[in-house]
């Protein structure tokens, strides 16, 4: 199974079970931002909450590869390019964290400027380049992908990744549950 297919199996495999825990215990709800429109609301008794949406449109990452000079991990670019949702909490062994995704096109917009911004950084500090995609209950820890090796890792903010989690995306999003926070 290539990597592409093996990511979308696995993220929509969690997906569905976090619709299902939503059906039984609520959507989360929100407060609708007139400037800040989703496809992922919807109301209902005079509330906002939101679920995951199929992007219906062709997302991608080649202005941030032409912008930094090399390749993003596979992996890395579809799970952002499947849903448009708010951050998705969830729970490992490790502890709790939130996946990160985009609310909207504009969002996934301001993704790709943040990751720009965040690879450049990691090539002037001479590091190796890590693409962000959970981040964790303890400030300025987040969870990303070794654009090298594809390997996940826990990586504080302008440093090196220091823990190895899983040896790609879709088995570390194996190893979560996810998790409604009203």
């Amino acid at each position: 199974m290539s990597e592409k297919n093996q990511i979308s199996q696995v993220w929509q495999q969690f997906v569905d079970k976090w619709l299902e825990l939503a059906k039984q215990n609520g959507f989360p709800e929100i407060t609708a931002d007139e400037n800040w429109p989703s496809p992922c609301e919807f109301q209902q008794q005079e509330k906002t909450f939101w679920q995951p949406v199929k992007q219906d449109e062709t997302l991608g990452f080649e202005n941030v590869e032409h912008a930094i000079g090399y390749k993003l991990n596979d992996e890395f670019k579809t799970f952002f390019t499947l849903y448009y949702a708010d951050n998705f909490d969830a729970k490992h062994s490790d502890g709790e964290l939130q996946y990160l995704q985009a609310w909207s096109k504009p969002d996934f917009e301001r993704l790709q400027q943040n990751l720009i911004g965040h690879l450049m950084m990691k090539g002037r500090l001479k590091q190796t380049p890590t693409l962000f995609f959970a981040v964790t209950d303890e400030e300025d820890l987040n969870i990303v992908v070794d654009n090298l090796t594809g390997k996940v890792a826990l990586e504080y903010v302008g440093k090196e990744p220091h823990q190895t989690l899983a040896n790609s995306l879709s088995a570390f999003i194996q190893q979560t549950t996810p998790v409604i926070s009203q």
